[in-house]
């Protein structure tokens, strides 16, 4: 991102909390970051808050959930004074989110084609033959070979690595500005998952899309990221270049970093993480 260009994404103080009968369980404490044209990555175990946020930013966190925040603005728009209604004509149009597993987003009793060009009449004012032509063109667009024959498929006919590149596509036909990318290759052996990422990648390079990655896999976050946020307990524990991952200095980070194994310096036992309380403030 140039010095003189707005971020796209600007998030200050952002917490989430969920109002139980018995406590207040906080699932995101005081996050703060922007995102530029670039690849940001959001890392940390299960429950870390991660996803939360990309829900909290989109507008979907389920009730009985509270979203918070200072600043919340996408474009220097505040996304907080807007109406339920323009908040959704921001969601998928401008910013997009694809979730964790995509056999559970896709709607059974549709053809995956179908699904995506219905996702671009939703933001396009577009003929059925435009939003096919359209839809056939951004399966291409994600590498899946005979778009043509994959269109009329169900999802339940397709396998994991092509139902996380429909999803894809049904999330990147509207051209959106932001892309929050939730545990997107999890589930793909490794060439799939290659082949996610060098997708993903093309498009913030060559279409200047800010990209939000949230993940558990630091190596693979260390690689193909260009800062990385990492998580614990709904706090950020630190925020450095991804390239410097390793190097990260909180203890939180070294202790995810001494947990994998390592095939060049091979352990005995991988160590187990210590967990400080004072890390969350308690």
């Amino acid at each position: 991102m140039s010095g003189m260009e707005a971020p796209l994404l600007e998030v200050e103080n952002l917490s989430v909390r969920f109002h139980t009968p018995t406590r207040v369980v906080e699932a995101v404490r005081g996050l703060s970051f922007t995102l530029g044209r670039e690849k940001l990555a959001i890392v940390g175990e299960s429950g870390s808050g991660k996803s939360m946020t990309g829900r909290a930013i989109l507008d979907l966190v389920p009730w009985p959930g509270e979203v918070l925040a200072d600043r919340l603005a996408f474009r220097g728009q505040d996304m907080r004074a807007m109406s339920k209604s323009a908040r959704r004509a921001l969601r998928g149009k401008h910013i997009s989110m694809v979730m964790q597993d995509p056999k559970f987003s896709l709607n059974p009793v549709m053809s995956v084609g179908d699904q995506i060009a219905e996702a671009y009449r939703v933001h396009q004012r577009a003929s059925r033959a435009e939003a096919r032509d359209k839809a056939l063109a951004m399966l291409e667009a994600v590498q899946i070979r005979e778009p043509g024959r994959v269109y009329d498929l169900y999802p339940h006919e397709v396998s994991g690595g092509m139902g996380q590149r429909v999803m894809i596509a049904m999330m990147l036909i509207g051209e959106p500005d932001v892309l929050i990318a939730d545990e997107p290759t999890s589930a793909l052996d490794v060439t799939v998952q290659a082949q996610i990422l060098d997708i993903l990648d093309q498009l913030v390079t060559e279409r200047g899309m800010g990209l939000i990655f949230i993940s558990h896999d630091l190596p693979l976050v260390s690689a193909f990221c260009d800062r990385v946020i990492v998580m614990y307990a709904g706090r950020v524990m630190e925020a450095l270049d991804a390239k410097a991952l390793r190097q990260g200095k909180h203890p939180y980070t070294q202790g995810l970093l001494g947990c994998l194994p390592d095939l060049d310096h091979p352990k005995h036992r991988l160590a187990v993480l210590d967990r400080d309380p004072n890390w969350i403030g308690v």
